[in-house]
């Protein structure tokens, strides 16, 4: 095989083939041993000049890609760097190949693969040659299409792929002069185009090359200048000619759903009306509706039956007329509803749309979903005047909505029908039609809920007597088994639940009796253990949804409690996890409630509860036990004098759990090795967290209580791990007794962090829980094994100084001792071992270095490992610790720029951070820290040419005035290993970051456009490079988000789902 690689003598092309072929038919050692060869051949700087010989020759195509690579890669990278003879002779070779195996359409269809591979390699060079060097392509191309039509057809495709290049794929793969150079140039050019493609469509007979026409028209529709589009016959040549051709009705379609999303001035609204009424008369002619009577199919089921029996091309094209209704009506409604033309053809193409929304495709429904809610907040719009909160009268401006209702009446049956599963919802059919309990969350029909929640929320304000109605009449159909199955009821309730808010409270409540009172019921009436979980599961969801209703019916929220009490003796998959969820949600929303004497009442309702507790929770498992505490604990919180009292109450039984350990480890100390005592334990603290979560700084008494002896049993834990690993061995601490030590321990930790994160006394914190808790910990932590190492030490001292900040000043130099250099011995000999140690490690420095900067800097200077660490955590491929790192920098830097030791500081440090920062800079894995590279790298170089450094960086130089030109000259060095370019490239480069050093977005766009020239980001995806736009983009429509959801009833959603708790890390013991 190694012959291939000899570049002194002619290449044997069949030889070539044979190893090509051993990579799809060979053994693995042969594979492996070919793969290297082939790479080795690929990388040769000669390789590409054999490509000529290799697509003449070859007789595998797999062959031809190969070669087709090579010349890729050349164009891509190299192109600049060659002579102008050679890249002359590619660029004629390529556009010859194309031809020859074009001209004819038996070779054109025979090899397209390869053709379409070819017209991509011609498309990459375009980039880079026209229209300077070549700046008669365009024409030429429109010539040589003259000449037939397969040729005709194959350089359509080429124009197509190069109008994605320039206007859709272009972002982070040209610079932006070159970007802005070719679309004027193929703007000015589209004249001859446009009069190809409109001969062909005018003139041709050939399927194949009118399909090819349509589709790269397709391409050019949202960039070419409107007038050839508005003011030729493209349009009517596109409705009358093709659409209703079976072979072109889709691509005519998606082009006329391109022009139909297009904002046009007002010259051009007489085509657009004209252009739709023509669509809605050839649409009713080739897909007509059935009359609107009892005895014909409803439309809204029509449709369905029509893409369920139709061909692949039916189905496509009615995804595709969604999608040009929902682009054209986004646009061009209120132009369509006042025209008296198209008016009545608005509400038929609406009628079509409420039958392609029934339509089983879930993208063919998103699309249709985002439009719906469109024209509900519209129609809320107009006939409300603008948003409010108030509900008031109905204003007099409501033509709209009656206009629509017929529409939007079906539109709410339909999301009614189709709503998909709340978050709340843990009781599911699953594909074999069975009821059990969801493991893993669905994302996707999370993001879906939400949409099809506030849709129903618009639909409710615009008729709310519509929308009762239709929901008591699917209740009643379920409650009389006359359309009774579990997912009718699902759906029904899971949109009951969604439109909590939405109506005023005299009608919520006549609303929410009737249908809790049809739930419990049927609840009552229907037999067996899966019938009687989802309904449960509906009614815990339902009542969930509704903390307005419950906090003004003491009564009702009450029996509601109570149901969930018997829900959670409730054994089946999934009905007491949903129970305890529910209680939580409805303490968190309705907690001050509990604490205080109801009418009728002789004590609060939180006193019974503590009272009745053991029987409640008795079934529950560990966990389950758990969020019935933190629920308990939000009711404590909202008391007031009782508070204490209620706390010590309602922590009696696992006090009474924690005093039997605690007199089991007085014992004999293996007591505490048995796993019943360290499950008991674990589970104590947590119940512990999750109590002190709910309560806050309260909690301080019940933690009292604790702390000396988790102090202890944390310094008896550390022995006992301590000597397990010394006497058996590191692989010890993979076993499960000694998880379950550790499990303790870090519960032990938790508890005392989440207490410090919400403690409001820092004075009493620092002087009573630190120093016994640095005693503990800190030392423990630096002696013990890496695999021993909790990294929740490292978490907790990170709040710790983040909440007590200068109080923990004179404690810096004994935290860093116990956790800097253990620390990073476990993290810097890969990317991949101890995660949360790295993350937590980098958290810690971050906060040392915000909280307790002169500490963290007196302690940079004593040691080089600090800044060691720092350039490590920004050169990690992990980009939440890649980010990190370049936040500590950040910084520390400015923070440094403040202090008398900058000047010091930078002689030892710039060059090699300087140097650090480009490499992570230019390589691919670290884009995503793009905008935070600029501005240190901004910082860096204002620093310099600001004059902040007094004293010369280098021996080199004699004054500190020499600093700029020596910086200039160190970076020109740096870049020249870059072989793929020029020395004035780079000189350019360094001018211009100077030059434009005091605007960071200018200073951004330079570094991205000279990032884009170099081999290492070519022909990659580069959009990370445009995070911080993206970014921004995303920030402004969450505020635009927020704004809204305050304005409607109903949009914020009244009772949020209450967060999963992170999965349970190693070895910890729960039921």
């Amino acid at each position: 095989m190694d012959a291939i690689l000899n570049f002194s003598v002619p290449l044997d092309v069949s030889f070539l083939d044979r190893v090509i072929n051993v990579m799809s038919s060979g053994s693995a050692d042969e594979i492996k041993q070919a793969q290297a060869i082939l790479t080795q051949f690929q990388e040769h700087p000669e390789a590409w000049q054999r490509v000529d010989k290799i697509l003449e020759t070859s007789q595998s195509v797999h062959t031809k890609y190969f070669a087709l690579q090579i010349l890729e890669i050349v164009i891509n990278s190299r192109w600049k760097i060659l002579p102008q003879e050679q890249r002359l002779g590619i660029r004629e070779f390529v556009v010859g190949f194309i031809i020859n195996l074009s001209k004819e359409e038996s070779t054109l269809r025979s090899q397209k693969v390869l053709v379409h591979k070819l017209n991509h390699t011609l498309v990459q060079i375009l980039k880079q040659e026209w229209p300077h060097q070549w700046p008669n392509f365009i024409a030429d191309l429109v010539g040589a299409s003259k000449t037939g039509d397969s040729l005709c057809e194959n350089n359509m495709h080429i124009l197509r792929l190069l109008s994605e290049e320039i206007f859709d794929f272009s972002a982070g793969q040209m610079t932006q002069n070159k970007i802005k150079t070719l679309k004027e140039s193929l703007n000015q050019e589209f004249a001859l185009i446009f009069e190809m493609c409109q001969f062909v469509l005018k003139n041709s007979q050939n399927t194949q090359l009118i399909s090819e026409t349509l589709q790269t028209l397709l391409m050019f529709l949202n960039w070419i200048p409107l007038g050839y589009i508005f003011e030729t016959k493209m349009i009517e040549t596109l409705g009358a000619r093709f659409l209703t051709v079976p072979a072109f009705r889709n691509h005519t379609l998606r082009c006329l759903t391109e022009i139909g999303s297009l904002e046009a001035p007002k010259q051009y609204d007489d085509t657009l009306v004209a252009m739709f009424s023509g669509v809605m008369t050839q649409l009713q002619a080739m897909f007509p509706l059935p009359p609107e009577d009892e005895n014909h199919l409803h439309y809204a089921l029509h449709v369905p039956k029509l893409y369920a029996e139709g061909s692949e091309e039916d189905e496509h094209f009615i995804a595709n007329l969604g999608l040009f209704f929902c682009s054209f009506f986004r646009s061009h409604l209120q132009l369509v509803e006042t025209n008296p033309m198209t008016a009545s053809h608005v509400i038929t193409a609406h009628k079509y749309l409420i039958g392609i929304s029934n339509v089983d495709h879930k993208e063919v429904f998103k699309t249709c979903l985002e439009y719906w809610l469109f024209l509900a907040e519209d129609v809320f719009k107009s006939w409300r005047g603008t948003l409010t909160a108030a509900w008031g009268p109905p204003p007099p401006n409501s033509q709209r909505k009656v206009a629509y209702s017929q529409v939007l009446s079906d539109c709410r049956r339909t999301m009614i029908k189709r709503m998909v599963k709340p978050e709340e919802v843990i009781i599911v059919e699953d594909e074999n039609g069975e009821i059990t309990k969801e493991f893993m969350p669905d994302v996707d029909a999370q993001q879906l809920y939400h949409s099809m929640r506030e849709l129903l929320v618009f639909l409710t304000h615009l008729d709310y007597d519509d929308t009762e109605t239709i929901m008591l009449d699917k209740l009643c159909s379920q409650v009389d088994r006359s359309e009774w199955s579990w997912h009718n009821l699902n759906t029904l309730c899971w949109a009951i639940g969604s439109i909590s808010g939405a109506m005023q409270e005299e009608d919520e409540k006549r609303f929410l009796v009737a249908v809790i009172k049809d739930l419990l019921g049927l609840c009552e009436m229907m037999r067996g253990k899966e019938n009687k979980a989802v309904i449960a599961s509906n009614i815990m969801y339902v009542v969930g949804q509704y903390p307005r209703f419950l906090k003004a019916h003491w009564k009702f929220l009450k029996t509601v409690v109570h149901k969930l009490f018997e829900f959670m003796h409730e054994t089946f998959p999934g009905v007491m996890e949903m129970a305890v969820d529910t209680f939580l949600k409805i303490a968190k929303q309705c907690k001050e409630m509990f604490v205080k004497i109801q009418l009728g009442e002789g004590a609060p309702f939180i006193e019974d509860l503590l009272v009745e507790l053991p029987s409640t929770i008795n079934d529950l498992d560990a966990t389950q036990r758990q969020v019935f505490y933190e629920a308990a604990g939000q009711m404590v919180a909202q008391a007031d004098t009782a508070r204490d009292g209620l706390l010590m109450k309602l922590m009696e039984l696992p006090n009474l759990k924690w005093q039997e350990i605690i007199s089991k480890a007085q014992q004999a100390v293996a007591n505490m090795k048995e796993p019943p005592v360290m499950k008991d334990l674990t589970n104590v603290l947590k119940t512990n967290v999750r109590v002190c979560r709910a309560v806050g700084h309260p909690f301080v008494q019940q933690l009292m209580k604790l702390f000396p002896h988790m102090m202890e049993l944390y310094k008896l834990y550390s022995n006992l791990i301590t000597t397990e690993v010394t006497s058996k061995g590191t692989l010890i601490t993979k076993h499960a007794h000694v998880k379950g030590m550790r499990a303790v321990k870090r519960e032990i930790l938790r508890l005392v962090q989440e207490f410090i994160e919400r403690n409001e006394d820092p004075e009493l914190v620092t002087g009573t829980f630190i120093p016994p808790l640095l005693d503990a910990i800190l030392m423990d932590y630096k002696c013990s094994a890496p695999d021993a190492r909790d990294a929740q030490v490292l978490s907790l001292m990170a709040v710790v100084v983040r909440k007590l900040q200068g109080r923990m000043v004179a404690d810096v130099g004994k935290i860093l001792d116990a956790t800097l250099e253990v620390t990073l011995q476990m993290i810097t000999k890969n990317f991949e071992d101890y995660p949360e140690h790295r993350i937590n490690f980098f958290r810690l420095l971050k906060e040392l270095n915000a909280h307790c900067f002169p500490s963290f800097l007196a302690a940079v200077q004593q040691s080089k490992v600090i800044m060691d660490s720092i350039v490590w955590a920004f050169k990690h491929t992990e980009r939440n610790i890649a980010e990190t790192g370049l936040t500590i920098l950040q910084d520390f830097l400015r923070n440094v720029l403040q202090s008398e030791v900058a000047t010091p500081f930078y002689q030892v440090y710039f060059l090699s951070l300087l140097n650090d920062l480009f490499v992570v800079l230019t390589d691919t894995l670290h884009k995503t820290g793009f905008k935070l590279q600029c501005a240190i790298i901004q910082h860096m170089i204002q620093v310099v040419t600001r004059g902040c450094i007094t004293a010369p960086l280098s021996p080199q130089i004699s004054s500190a005035e020499g600093n700029v030109a020596y910086v200039q000259q160190y970076l020109l060095n740096l870049f020249t290993t870059f072989p793929n370019l020029t020395r004035r490239q780079i000189e350019v480069f360094i001018k211009g970051m100077f030059d434009l050093q005091s605007e960071l977005h200018t200073f951004k766009t330079h570094i991205r456009d000279f990032l884009i020239q170099l081999k290492e980001f070519a022909a990659q995806d580069n959009t990370d490079l445009y995070d911080e736009e993206r970014e921004a983009e995303l920030q402004r429509k969450k505020e635009e988000m927020a704004k809204r959801l305050e304005t409607v009833p109903g949009l914020q959603q009244p009772s949020p789902p209450n967060p999963r708790e992170d999965p349970e890390k190693e070895g910890d013991m729960v039921d």
